[in-house]
């Protein structure tokens, strides 16, 4: 009877944890690739949006050309990445800048503000910079799971003889943060 329960401890036990952890490992890993799938669905709807609003703004500044043309650039940039999640973020900083710049150009343009296009686009624009903000969220907290899980002991080991790697934090601000206010546009 004793032999049996040191053989349970010694082999059995460090057996299914080795499993469980493993187990546990694949289902972050999973975790993980769906929820960047949610950030590349709206990212993507978001550079759908990006040339409309461009256009928007064209027919009102004109000669805000240079700016325009750097939206569009970084949007085309943007959405041909599919490098690292590190890279992906640093060229989605540089157009969350951009589409804020242009942001800032149409507040030069009370007609503009008051176009009901250009306030359904940013509207849009709000609402899909909330669904990437959450999609964000829920991506770094499995990225977070799965760090603890590689670089806590004794997962770790498993981690590490399984070879699961940690993945990169993907930080990006909105390019929007509310819609805006209509009152007084008229």
């Amino acid at each position: 009877m004793g032999a049996i329960f040191v053989f349970a401890v010694l082999f059995l036990l460090p057996l299914i944890y080795a499993v469980t952890t493993y187990n546990t490992l694949v289902a972050l890993k999973n975790h993980i690739s769906e929820a960047w799938s949610n950030i590349d669905t709206e990212l993507k709807r978001r550079y759908d949006l990006i040339p409309n609003l461009v256009e928007t703004v064209k027919g009102y500044a004109a000669h805000e050309r240079e700016t325009l043309e750097r939206v569009i650039e970084l949007r085309n940039q943007c959405a041909a990445d599919h490098g690292s999640i590190s890279h992906q973020a640093g060229t989605e900083q540089q157009l969350v800048a951009a589409v804020r710049n242009l942001l800032a150009v149409a507040e030069a343009y009370p007609d503009l503000k008051a176009n009901q296009n250009f306030l359904q686009l940013q509207n849009e624009l709000v609402n899909t910079e909330d669904r990437i903000q959450a999609a964000r969220r829920f991506y770094n907290g499995n990225v977070r799971d799965m760090r603890n899980k590689c670089e806590a002991f004794p997962s770790s080991l498993i981690a590490s003889l399984f070879n699961f790697q940690p993945h990169d934090f993907f930080d990006v601000d909105p390019a929007v943060r509310e819609v805006p206010s209509v009152e007084g546009l008229s």
